[in-house]
């Protein structure tokens, strides 16, 4: 029986060190964590995959957390039932579940399920607060780098819109659609 280890997080910029440092205190090396750096929406993950090839029959693969595998619940009894049928079980070390046996897997079944719900909860309350935010008139996206009068101003001075183009370091097309908008 072998230890490999499976690290994710959602975006570049969170550490996987807390759970890299777990895995390694279970016994697993270095050399088998493999790790990814997005979102777990989808099962096509450069990390996961490589993992998938590595492991062989009576491996163990070790997972810090339940919603670090995936979040999605359909994605989530296909990789554990892959896993399976490859005679790999996956242990989640924070939940304390284990892949091994029938009990194990009806368990991960019900709690992926649960993962999937809080994760559909966490966007509808995060679309609640940006629909209270726009109806209070708080503005999304980023800030206009243009000033918009100017070029109309200038424009308006006769100044044309491939001039203004050069002028102002923006592209023409842009200049017409400012324009376009009075």
């Amino acid at each position: 029986m072998r230890l490999f280890g499976y690290a994710r997080v959602s975006t570049s910029q969170q550490s996987l060190d807390i759970q890299i440092k777990a895995l390694k205190a279970e016994g697993v090396k270095t050399s088998r964590i493999f790790t990814d750096k997005i979102t777990g929406g989808h099962a096509d993950r450069e990390g996961l995959q490589l993992l998938r090839i590595k492991v062989e029959e009576g491996d163990v693969v070790l997972v810090k957390k339940l919603d670090r595998l995936g979040r999605d619940t359909a994605d989530m009894i296909q990789l554990i039932k892959a896993f399976d049928q490859a005679g790999v079980a996956v242990r989640f070390l924070d939940d304390g579940i284990s892949t091994e046996g029938a009990m194990g897997k009806m368990i991960v079944t019900i709690l992926s399920a649960v993962a999937q719900a809080e994760r559909q909860r966490i966007l509808e309350r995060t679309n609640e607060g940006r629909v209270e935010a726009k109806a209070k008139g708080v503005k999304f996206g980023r800030k206009p780098s243009i000033n918009h009068q100017k070029v109309k101003a200038l424009y308006q001075a006769g100044i044309g819109a491939t001039a203004l183009s050069k002028q102002l370091n923006i592209a023409r097309s842009t200049v017409y659609k400012i324009l376009k908008m009075a």
